[in-house]
């Protein structure tokens, strides 16, 4: 296999290949999560990167030993933040033209899925988006090319980075040892990914039930 094609096997499938390069970088492990998390919430035109998957199986190896889970979780929570701030400002500053480079991978109807998030939901968007593949890559990038007031993203964004980093972290931390996930791994990281998107579909329903005064509702720190 030719070396560019075993890199990006390598970047989209970190979370199988992430024990072997602990014990081949040791230290060094926390900058590589810090730059594939950071990738995958910071740049609009990688959405393909891991994420939920790669939370859960870091914390499972914190919790065999493998990895400090303090330092993991700061880690992981600043490159969140950062990454989600970086795309804001990427959307503020560039509008939509990004989309149309040459080399842009980014699927339309991902694009428009988010739209409608932010359109029923505002802000809140950001924070349900942490739980939803690719839709947390275009949130932020959009909630910048529509200038939502940064005090109002920054506080969405430092919530759900939070809620994000540490439930999947932690839910690796403390049940990724046990047999019958370790027997079963992979199952349980996409069951895992399952009940995550449940949770945040429970959420979305109770919203659209809500009885709505006014056609379009106002968002706090969204711009008019």
């Amino acid at each position: 296999m030719d070396l560019p094609f075993v890199f990006i096997d390598l970047v989209l499938h970190i979370d199988k290949y992430l024990p072997g390069i602990i014990a081949s970088y040791g230290f060094w492990t926390y900058l590589i999560l810090f730059a594939i998390i950071f990738c995958e919430t910071g740049l609009v035109v990688l959405p393909y990167l891991p994420g939920d998957s790669l939370l859960f199986v870091a914390g499972t190896l914190a919790g065999a030993g493998y990895l400090n889970i303090e330092i993991l979780i700061v880690t992981l929570l600043v490159a969140a933040v950062l990454g989600d701030t970086v795309n804001y400002w990427i959307g503020h500053t560039t509008g939509m033209k990004v989309l149309d480079m040459k080399y842009s991978f980014v699927k339309t109807e991902h694009l428009e899925k988010t739209r409608e998030y932010f359109q029923k939901y505002g802000g809140i968007t950001i924070v349900i988006a942490r739980f939803i593949p690719f839709i947390r890559t275009f949130a932020p990038f959009l909630a910048g090319v529509g200038k939502m007031r940064y005090r109002w993203f920054l506080t969405y964004n430092v919530i759900g980075g939070c809620l994000w980093i540490v439930a999947f972290t932690l839910a690796g931390y403390f049940f990724g040892g046990l047999p019958i996930v370790k027997e079963n791994f992979s199952l349980i990281v996409y069951m895992i990914i399952g009940i995550s998107m449940l949770a945040v579909a429970s959420i979305v329903i109770q919203m659209l039930r809500r009885p709505s005064t006014v056609d379009t509702p106002a968002t706090p720190g969204e711009k008019n």
